[in-house]
């Protein structure tokens, strides 16, 4: 699906730059053909609105050869090649002027084209003139325009955007490639996560669908037994199902959270309060497992935040800690005001967490000892929405592990 997406990307940008160079060629194009038909006619009224000073012809006449292409031999003046032609009353070639070598037929053929058009500008692409006739003095007189220097110059034009079309487009192909990379790459990696994440979850669910499956054939060969008989087999049934109904609540709230992270309803919350209510209950847990709890709470801190879901967090935290420290290891929550920064920490001892699983640990399903975190009953979950929660909250959450400080989580809010 991304391939697809990703040629769609290039072909659809593609098109729109074809588009605008093909749009700015044809701009350019018609504007300088329209310049030279300006300039040309303009160049056609001078020549014929110049006073005849002169009436010996300027046209050298010769005649005509076997070969057409030498009929006419232009010789370009300064700027193009303008001569004009004075009729008489019957249309008859009376003088010419300008600087050009043609055959007397081809001109005969010129004028008799110019009077049969019967208009007072045209052109005859045959032999490439552009002309203007002109009544004087009772006489017409016609001015002819070369137009081979116009096609010269559109021909190059054209040249020069098919080399400059052809390299932009190229550019524009290679810059595609790299921009639909790089666009796609978010999408790309939510689709992996997707993708693993539905992975993960078939997989954890198929563990206690698979023990429910078991003990339930184990009551069904027994249907002769009492319930107080097979108690045993309900019991793992109850267990599995629980454990089945927290991972599917955990995954509906990543999912909800996802969908509606700038939709919570956000009130004043004594954070600091809140935070004892949440430790509370561990201490009889730190008791029971001979386990430190030292606890170091800034009182009246406040913030602006979704109660329940920050009562989560530290729940989260606070029972990642326990199950991962050691026997009588030392569990510390450390909760103060820096500024306008709202400092949390939650540490634990124990085993440290090797620094390449470190950057993985919010993510969901990710255990950074397999077995071990199947011992302790998680999913991988916990950490996913302890983050979620805070990028709710317009916070960071990140993790340290070393000898010194053991396992740290670090949560900051404002």
């Amino acid at each position: 699906m991304i391939e697809k997406l990703k040629i769609k990307f290039v072909v659809i940008n593609m098109v729109l730059v074809s588009a605008v160079l093909i749009g700015t060629f044809i701009i350019i194009g018609t504007s300088t053909y329209q310049s030279l038909v300006k300039d040309s006619l303009i160049a056609l009224e001078e020549a014929l609105s110049m006073p005849d000073i002169e009436k010996k012809p300027k046209i050298h006449i010769r005649p005509p050869t076997n070969n057409p292409a030498d009929d006419i031999k232009r010789k370009p003046m300064l700027n193009n090649v303008v001569f004009k032609v004075l009729l008489g009353p019957d249309n008859k070639i009376i003088r010419t002027e300008g600087n050009i070598e043609i055959s007397q037929d081809v001109l005969n053929q010129l004028v008799k084209q110019c009077i049969n058009a019967n208009k007072t500008t045209g052109t005859i692409l045959s032999q490439n003139f552009r002309y203007m006739m002109k009544n004087k003095y009772g006489n017409n007189e016609i001015a002819f325009y070369d137009l081979s220097p116009e096609k010269t110059i559109m021909y190059n034009l054209l040249m020069t955007f098919a080399l400059v079309g052809t390299i932009s487009l190229a550019a524009f192909f290679i810059i595609s490639l790299y921009l639909a990379k790089w666009a796609l790459k978010p999408l790309e990696k939510s689709w992996k996560q997707q993708q693993q994440f539905i992975a993960d979850a078939s997989h954890e669910l198929k563990t206690p669908l698979t023990v429910i499956l078991a003990n339930t054939d184990v009551l069904a060969s027994h249907k002769d037994k009492t319930i107080q008989s097979q108690v045993k087999w309900i019991d793992y049934i109850k267990t599995e199902a629980t454990r089945m109904w927290e991972l599917v609540n955990n995954m509906l709230f990543l999912a909800k959270s996802d969908a509606a992270k700038d939709t919570i309803v956000k009130s004043s919350v004594n954070f600091s309060d809140l935070a004892w209510s949440c430790v509370l209950p561990f201490e009889s847990i730190a008791y029971e497992h001979q386990k430190k709890l030292k606890i170091n709470i800034s009182p009246n801190i406040y913030l602006k935040g979704d109660e329940d879901k920050l009562k989560q967090l530290i729940a989260i935290l606070l029972d990642n800690a326990f199950k991962y420290s050691e026997m009588k290891g030392t569990i510390k929550i450390d909760l103060k005001q820096k500024q306008d920064k709202i400092h949390l920490k939650v540490a634990n001892t124990g085993k440290i967490i090797a620094p390449h699983h470190l950057d993985h640990l919010f993510e969901r399903f990710y255990r950074a000892e397999e077995s071990r975190a199947r011992d302790c009953g998680g999913y991988g979950l916990g950490l996913s929405i302890a983050k979620n929660i805070v990028d709710i909250h317009h916070g960071k959450i990140s993790v340290k592990s070393s000898k010194e400080e053991g396992t740290v989580f670090t949560v900051l809010l404002q």
